[in-house]
């Protein structure tokens, strides 16, 4: 069993590894998704040192330890997403309807054709914001009945797995839909105001992501969050930012976006909220997010049935109490932290001056 045992912890160990080196291949990236699968089978390879193997021998004390800090540093990048960690968001009680933003976020996957399973989810939640992803002109004309209670509405409708549609309860300005980084991968930038007549910037992103049948790199990726990051960092603005970001909540780059940009992530300390891919129950991963400034806090957040996709949608209720929120805190970008988002907007020769600021005139 030795050999066995020690083969698969030089595996771990090496999926460990690898994204320490920041490279941007897909290959490294992916590793960054299964960290809590990893972790998984680092404590069943743990277990089965100490059945299967002499404690005593040094080879593999040495396999123990390895495998027992691969394990700790996997659990390291997930255990915020759970309940044993300090909640990022506060949870509000304030019932006011004035003050409430629902949002429901969908990647409706371009050849799903249920578009009435959204409809219903729509008209059960009555989100006052719904975003869909992939979504072309079949699925822009399918929700054209949601326009009589939604009537503000941002539509790109594209066949190349990245349209995108707003539709809102809630009155739209400075309506724009930008490509930062790619032809044909676009981001939609409104401002939304919310029926105290609070305005809320906010940014609506589907980058592409790394893969072998995508971008072999995830430096567009990467640059589209880092660029949206630095921008909502420099307002006092209320922001919202959402959309399926093709990167996990636990990533390097996750975790650069919400140093850099300051924004509060209201499923740290609540789970995990798989919403990717919605038939393998052992291989899912958070790839849909809302982030949100210091001005709001949590009503409920939830993943929603599926509707054919392969996403589950993601409902995020939010309450705009910027007194009570104040006190909320996510975590801080030191001097690295800002070196490397420079590194990553410079290499795509894009700015955070390239992303539009609703709300701000």
């Amino acid at each position: 069993m030795l050999p066995i045992l020690a083969f698969f912890t030089l595996l771990i160990l090496l999926a460990t590894l690898l994204p320490l080196s920041r490279h941007s291949h897909w290959v490294v990236r992916g590793m960054e998704f299964p960290r809590l699968q990893f972790a998984v089978l680092s404590a069943v390879l743990l277990i089965a040192h100490f059945v299967f193997l002499d404690a005593q021998m040094v080879i593999v004390q040495v396999l123990v330890v390895v495998t027992a800090l691969c394990l700790v540093w996997q659990l390291w990048w997930v255990l915020p997403y759970t309940l044993l960690w300090p909640k990022e968001v506060k949870l509000s009680d304030d019932e006011t309807a004035d003050k409430q933003l629902s949002i429901l976020t969908s990647n409706v996957l371009t050849p799903n054709r249920n578009a009435e399973a959204l409809i219903r989810l729509v008209e059960k939640h009555q989100p006052d914001v719904l975003v869909t992803l992939e979504s072309d002109q079949w699925w822009e004309d399918q929700l054209k009945v949601l326009e009589a209670e939604m009537p503000y509405s941002v539509k790109c409708p594209l066949d190349n797995l990245y349209g995108m549609h707003v539709f809102s309860r809630l009155p739209l300005s400075e309506q724009e839909i930008c490509y930062f980084v790619e032809e044909g991968v676009p981001s939609i930038h409104v401002a939304l105001e919310l029926r105290s007549g609070d305005k809320v910037r906010a940014h609506f992103l589907h980058p592409a992501p790394p893969s072998p049948t995508e971008n072999p790199e995830s430096a567009e990726r990467d640059a589209e969050l880092v660029i949206v990051a630095r921008s909502v960092a420099e307002t006092d603005q209320p922001v919202i930012v959402t959309g399926d970001l093709n990167d996990v909540a636990w990533s390097a780059t996750a975790r650069l976006f919400r140093k850099i940009s300051g924004l509060l992530d209201p499923r740290v300390g609540r789970g995990v909220f798989n919403t990717f891919h919605v038939d393998y129950l052992f291989v899912r991963w958070p790839l849909d997010h809302l982030f949100h400034s210091q001005h709001f806090t949590l009503q409920n957040i939830q993943r929603l049935p599926s509707i054919g996709s392969d996403h589950f949608p993601l409902l995020t209720r939010l309450t705009f109490t910027p007194v009570y929120g104040d006190g909320q805190k996510g975590i801080e970008a030191g001097t690295p932290e800002h070196e490397w988002a420079t590194e990553i907007a410079e290499k795509q020769s894009v700015s955070e001056n390239d992303v539009p600021t609703p709300g701000e005139k």
